[in-house]
């Protein structure tokens, strides 16, 4: 009996088993010619996941099914790098490797994760708004970028080292293209490297691949034209591809934030104000997000800003007024205003007997504006405050340049008035190095003394005469030649037009209203143009040469590349004095080579660029974010070579991929601009005196706009 039931039993079971398998079988097809995402399951999970990670809220109105929430998901093209290895950091010590890989996320890229909306299990935070913002820009991400690393840029966004945001302040609307790039910097901190820097920024971030149809988002602002502006990329020299994570796009506008131009001055500028809006970075999935922080005070952005750039900057600035308008009215303010329209309806100039058209960046332009200089200027300058730290000046050394300005202005009688109501600009005449030399206390490392005896001498003029309340000193001007001076004129002198030596593009010069002043090394103030000139292009022997002091970070490192390597690069520690015939000096040296490195020392600005000028060399400025002397008017890139601080071990292969004849052309021009370069004891038209006083007189005219 036992045996009769097992039997139809066994049959049984075994057609159920079958009917199983059909089953299966036929779901299995289904799955894989109908369905999209390849696993029923890991369908399900992926989009579970999603919703339990807050993502639902950025579907538009009656995208409510699992199937449309997932068309809007975007898969990250392998994202699977890893950073290997310890960096040393200059706050923590030893950094934590930032790995990313097959989607897990490690501690050590905990950092990135926070600042890309996404906390440290990989799951992204909840939208908070959209944002209008239109730009485009690319992220590239290191792999060398370690959790400290991560730690600088969660700064510059506005972002705490916990990953918590802040709100923002004000929303800015701004268009612009820009590239950051996250590199991996000497002290494991983030660099960021932009086409355009303004002066408050909006940073939004999206997803590789995910635009408006892709994600079904619709856009909140029409797209608006970008600004040319050429790029100003640097990919890690050694990264293998295998090392770089994807290309992410992000939408961004830089913005440039002050800091300070000594060591140990204290940090007193605004707080700026950003809109950041993030992507989160997973191996699986990325969505749109987006948030508003608000950035942090003195976040320093290490873009290197390229010399085409700060003419976009400088011609935006001029566009848009800097100052407000004047209290009162003056006459003076409409006879800015017609030589504004003159200039820019300046006559056509082809050939000038004096100045050579490639030199400039607008021959016609600059022609007229100093002819209008010449024709109606006038300064005042104020009579009040003492010796030495007012009305007296260096006139030897490297600080020369505030002192020779000063002398030949007190006693020019052609642009100086003594009715202050008759006056275009306002001098203000002190020297920022006798200001050093006679109140800093020395190893105090405090500078508030200095600033408060120029914010006194403010408040004694402004009392007494009504001329800086009228304009709040946008029509007030300083020459300062220290390095300190940005600094210590920031805070109380931040409307007038500053000429300054130490003219750093990231250290608060502000472009349409600061102009840069050359430094120059007077050695001999009795005769002033002394060993001018140098060897004919075809008789210097020598490439290139620099010699100085070990001063900053940059000269040990050109020293260490490029110091007793190569015969043809001569580059020296401070040279001791030599006597005798047949021993090369400084000067000699200069005469005698083609190139002459311009390479910076504790600030961006060096005596050797008009040093090389003077001996007829063409200048090799190693300096980031320096702005030139006379940048308003000189087109530099025609008689000066330009190379980026991290491309010191190259730098033999970018001069000698100038062609001889390029190089002739540059020196010929360099003999040509040296006029602008030049003092005199009684000035001479377009020489270095009339040139300060033109920059002053330039950015004036163009800050002025009709009421």
């Amino acid at each position: 009996m036992g045996q009769e039931f097992r039997y139809p039993c066994t049959i049984e079971i075994g057609k159920f088993l079958w009917f199983i398998g059909v089953i299966v079988a036929v779901v299995l097809t289904f799955q894989h010619f109908e369905l999209p995402y390849g696993n029923i399951i890991s369908s399900l999970s992926s989009a579970q996941k999603d919703l339990g990670a807050g993502n639902g809220s950025l579907l538009p109105h009656g995208a409510s099914s699992t199937h449309e929430m997932l068309s809007n998901v975007t898969q990250s093209n392998g994202l699977n790098y890893t950073a290997g290895g310890q960096e040393t950091g200059d706050n923590h010590g030893t950094e934590t490797p930032a790995n990313v890989n097959n989607g897990v996320v490690s501690e050590g890229s905990r950092g990135m994760n926070e600042s890309s909306l996404v906390d440290s299990r990989g799951e992204e935070s909840s939208l908070d708004e959209l944002v209008d913002t239109n730009t485009n820009s690319t992220l590239y991400v290191n792999n060398d970028v370690g959790s400290e690393g991560i730690k600088g840029l969660n700064e510059s966004l506005g972002i705490d080292n916990h990953g918590r945001e802040s709100s923002p302040e004000q929303l800015l609307d701004q268009n612009e293209n820009s590239t950051l790039e996250l590199n991996r910097s000497g002290n494991g901190s983030a660099s960021i490297e932009t086409d355009r820097s303004l002066s408050r920024e909006n940073i939004t971030s999206t997803s590789e691949n995910i635009g408006t149809s892709q994600a079904g988002i619709t856009p909140i602002a029409p797209a608006l034209p970008p600004v040319d502006s050429p790029s100003n990329i640097a990919i890690p020299r050694n990264a293998e591809p295998s090392t770089l994570a994807p290309v992410v796009p992000v939408e961004s506008n830089t913005s440039k934030t002050d800091k300070d131009a000594s060591h140990g001055l204290e940090n007193d500028g605004k707080a700026g104000e950003q809109l950041n809006n993030s992507t989160s970075l997973q191996n699986s999935t990325s969505v749109t997000s987006v948030r508003e922080v608000k950035k942090e005070p003195h976040t320093p952005s290490p873009a290197v800003i390229s010399i085409s750039e700060m003419n976009n900057l400088q011609l935006q600035s001029w566009s848009s007024p800097i100052s407000r308008s004047p209290r009162w009215p003056s006459a003076v303010d409409q006879e800015l205003l017609n030589a504004k329209s003159q200039i820019q309806k300046a006559p056509l100039v082809e050939i000038d007997s004096m100045l050579y058209a490639p030199l400039y960046r607008n021959i016609s332009m600059f022609k007229k504006s100093y002819e209008l200089m010449e024709d109606i200027l006038k300064v005042y300058i104020y009579k009040e405050g003492e010796r030495p730290i007012l009305h007296q000046a260096p006139l030897k050394g490297i600080y020369a340049s505030e002192g020779w300005f000063m002398k030949l202005l007190e006693a020019n009688k052609k642009f100086v008035t003594k009715d202050p109501k008759k006056s275009h600009l306002f001098y203000l005449p002190f020297s920022s190095r006798n200001l050093e030399v006679n109140l800093y206390v020395p190893n105090s490392h405090s500078h508030k003394n200095l600033i408060q005896y120029l914010k006194n001498y403010l408040d004694m003029i402004s009392a007494k005469y009504p001329f800086w309340n009228r304009t709040r000193g946008a029509d007030h001007f300083l020459v300062a030649c220290h390095d300190w001076a940005p600094s210590e004129t920031r805070q109380h002198m931040a409307n007038c037009i500053r000429a300054l030596c130490n003219s750093d593009a990231k250290g608060g010069f502000v472009f349409g209203k600061d102009a840069a002043l050359p430094e120059t090394t007077v050695r001999t103030p009795q005769n002033l143009l002394r060993d001018l000139g140098g060897k004919p292009a075809s008789k210097r022997s020598i490439l290139a040469f620099f010699a100085g002091s070990m001063h900053g970070y940059l000269r040990p490192i050109l020293l260490q590349h490029w110091g007793n390597k190569d015969p043809d690069v001569k580059v020296f520690g401070k040279l001791p004095k030599v006597k005798g015939r047949g021993k090369m000096n400084y000067p000699q040296y200069m005469k005698s080579s083609k190139y002459c490195i311009c390479a910076k020392g504790f600030e961006v600005n060096s005596p050797r660029v008009v040093e090389a000028i003077f001996y007829e060399c063409v200048p090799v400025i190693i300096s980031d974010n320096f702005v030139p002397p006379f940048f308003e008017v000189l087109n530099w890139e025609s008689f000066a070579v330009f190379v980026l601080e991290k491309d010191i071990p190259n730098l033999k292969n970018i001069l000698l991929s100038i062609p001889e004849n390029k190089y002739r052309e540059m020196q010929m021009r360099v003999k040509k601009v040296q006029q602008h370069f030049l003092w005199h004891a009684r000035p001479v038209k377009y020489d270095i005196f009339h040139m300060i006083l033109h920059s002053v007189w330039y950015n004036r005219v163009f800050q002025v706009h009709p009421r």
